[in-house]
């Protein structure tokens, strides 16, 4: 008894200080959450942005499918085929976030179909035929639906082919398809031709709809809101992660989907998609918040470079931050209806002095993908028309000097390594103006400390 005693002391005196270990790890955490998501407390109005917005129409839909028709019908062509992604989420209601890829095809098929006097969609789903009750619970949104389903032991794409075709004909596919259903394709229809679809198809999804516009202006505006309002809980010594986990759970309180943002301080922005650290914020820093989300499957792109109260930034880098802007207000001035891209893209040049540090084109193209056709760069022969919607982002980046040393290269700050992109997208109205997305809440930037 007296030996186990003798052992049960320093075990239980182990045992306390465990757990008093344990409270005061406990405790530590505690407060540490305390003080993060005191940081996350919102403007009200922020989650209630977008609330009475919903989603595209089961008529808009349908008209998305005819237009596709008798383009089909124009191009001589039998069907046009996609997987889950952009594009049949745009024709069928279907994207990744209900389906995910497999190496089990589940494809959305449109084929052209003549009613009377006009030409109609038909819409088919080629699935497993294990997964067709869940397929059939898929939102699409169609007159009527045909489901061909292929059982494990069989070709899907020859079922597919022998029930949609009685003689051969020309098959377009999305080009985001992946290549081994595209050969299953071309294989399985060895008398006619599989192609990816052509400018014609493409450009369907190119011109936005007066409801893909608003749509894509609130989620642009409910994300700039929230670049404001973590902007304002910034603090000197905050890292970058942070800042960023911030900025998603403010997303996510905005009642906004796939929120993410780069966030990069200082030097880091230098490199316009980031260096892989976890800076600090000091007091001659910019913070670069380069953010997008989505609504509806909508998508915003958004950058602001700030600065914070008490911040001394250097006159240098506020001069690039003001020569940013004034590209920015250059190309938005010269984007109209009728003017092609590549003169968008060189109106900011120009403004820049056609700097070396200007190293991207300006913008993209922009809906259900962040980054879509067409393009604003030197190059693009697109000509601009109404429903075009672009990012407008010029950024100057200044990389600071590469010292050697024995055993490997690194950087080495200086005073002049900067990095300052601003960005909003506009679209072009039906009076042929360029309009920013943002503009219901202010739209471009002001200053640094007024994003």
């Amino acid at each position: 008894m007296d030996k186990g005693i003798a052992l049960g002391g320093p075990r239980r005196k182990r045992l306390s200080i465990f757990r008093l270990a344990t409270l005061l790890f406990t405790a530590a955490c505690i407060a540490l959450v305390h003080r993060y998501y005191r940081h996350l407390r919102l403007d009200p109005a922020i989650p209630k942005h977008c609330e009475n917005l919903g989603p595209i129409s089961a008529a808009e839909f349908q008209a998305r499918q005819n237009s596709l028709a008798k383009t089909l019908v124009e191009l001589n062509a039998s069907a046009y085929i996609a997987e889950p992604g952009a594009s049949s989420l745009f024709y069928g209601n279907i994207s990744q976030s209900n389906w995910k890829l497999s190496e089990r095809p589940l494809l959305l098929i449109i084929t052209p179909q003549q009613l009377e006097d006009k030409i109609e969609a038909k819409v088919f789903i080629l699935t497993p035929v294990f997964e067709a009750p869940r397929a059939k619970m898929l939102p699409i949104s169609s007159k009527n639906v045909t489901f061909i389903e292929w059982a494990e032991e069989s070709n899907p794409y020859e079922y597919a082919l022998s029930v949609l075709f009685e003689t051969p004909g020309s098959v377009f596919v999305d080009g985001q398809m992946r290549n081994f259903i595209v050969d299953g394709l071309q294989e399985a229809h060895p008398r006619g031709t599989v192609s990816t679809a052509p400018y014609q198809i493409k450009r369907l999804r190119e011109r936005k709809s007066p409801a893909e516009i608003e749509l894509m202006k609130c989620v642009n505006e409910a994300t700039i809101l929230s670049i404001r309002a973590v902007r304002e809980k910034l603090y000197f010594g905050i890292r970058e992660s942070t800042a960023g986990a911030m900025m998603r759970a403010t997303f996510t309180s905005a009642g906004l989907q796939d929120g993410g943002c780069l966030v990069l301080f200082g030097e880091n922005a230098a490199l316009p998609h980031g260096s892989g650290t976890d800076r600090a914020l000091g007091k001659n820093d910019f913070a670069l918040f380069d953010c997008m989300a989505s609504l509806h499957g909508y998508r915003s792109d958004v950058t602001r470079t700030v600065a914070l109260p008490g911040s001394n930034i250097p006159a240098e880098h506020l001069k690039i931050w003001r020569d940013v802007h004034a590209a920015q207000t250059a190309a938005i001035v010269t984007a109209h209806e009728g003017v092609i891209a590549a003169q968008v893209d060189k109106a900011a040049r120009a403004s820049l002095n056609n700097s070396k540090y200007f190293t991207h084109r300006l913008g993209h193209g922009i809906g259900l993908e962040v980054h879509e056709d067409p393009y604003l760069n030197g190059g693009s022969k697109t000509v601009l028309e109404t429903g075009h919607a672009f990012s407008n982002e010029p950024g100057i980046y200044i990389v600071g000097k590469v010292r050697k040393t024995r055993m490997i290269e690194r950087h080495v700050p200086t005073l002049s390594q900067v990095g300052v992109r601003l960005e909003d997208c506009f679209y072009i109205h039906e009076n042929g103006s360029a309009i920013f997305l943002t503009a219901g809440v202010g739209g471009q930037a002001k200053s640094p400390w007024s994003p």
